[in-house]
């Protein structure tokens, strides 16, 4: 695909022109050490992406949309990864469910939170709202051994708000409640303040039911979330 190659190209460009070493290092211990880095904020990466799609034609659907991102974890630094996220994101409206598998290759590959969760709230969750019929994947997913996949399938409705299917969130949350990876309970504990924020009572409601089912993380993210959606709307 040479629209891939191009993109991909001057994504290449752009980061290698934009390296800064002391960025560089403190990015790399905030992840832990686990991807190397090249210094460039967010911000930067932004002016990066746009630059680099300037004048070349739109993608000609999802094949091409994944391609890019399959490519951008195929590059050692983790801007490439977030690249990647963002080009999926602005053509999120193209993926269909034949894009599950690309999909789940990225959140398990690389994986950690950064990419994870911009992969579960603004690319899978807008492709499950799309294509109801990918709740079996999620379905699927929340039951799976990878801990990624589990915490995309809780994460996925996050940006939902008042359109969230509150049993199903409620299920996934009781589903792996007994998880005792901090991942999982965490992902739990933002799924339910999220939601808390539209529906505290619902969430309260929950919460009295199965509080001792739940970690003490998810408990007191959901209790923000609750005591936020409770705040007087501001006049």
């Amino acid at each position: 695909m040479p629209a891939v190659s191009a993109l991909v190209e001057r994504f290449r460009s752009g980061v290698e022109a934009g390296r800064d070493p002391v960025h560089a290092a403190g990015m790399a211990a905030y992840l832990r050490h686990q991807f190397p880095c090249a210094g460039i904020t967010q911000p930067a990466l932004a002016v990066i992406y746009r630059e680099a799609a300037a004048g070349l034609p739109a993608p000609a659907g999802a094949a091409e949309v994944t391609a890019v991102a399959l490519a951008c974890w195929e590059l050692p630094e983790r801007e490439y990864q977030h690249l990647g996220c963002g080009h999926l994101r602005r053509h999120a409206r193209l993926l269909g469910p034949d894009s599950v598998p690309a999909l789940a290759r990225l959140v398990t590959t690389k994986s950690w939170w950064d990419t994870v969760d911009e992969l579960a709230t603004h690319v899978v969750g807008p492709l499950v709202a799309a294509h109801p019929e990918l709740r079996a994947v999620m379905d699927r997913w929340v039951e799976a051994d990878d801990i990624w996949l589990a915490r995309v399938a809780i994460l996925h409705q996050e940006r939902w708000k008042e359109r969230t299917d509150a049993s199903l969130l409620f299920a996934y949350c009781l589903r792996r409640a007994g998880d005792r990876e901090f991942f999982i309970r965490k992902a739990i504990g933002w799924a339910l303040r999220s939601y808390a924020k539209v529906e505290p009572d619902a969430v309260a409601g929950f919460l009295a039911e199965h509080s001792a089912r739940l970690s003490g993380l998810s408990r007191r993210e959901a209790e923000r979330g609750i005591e936020m959606g409770r705040r007087p709307a501001a006049r």
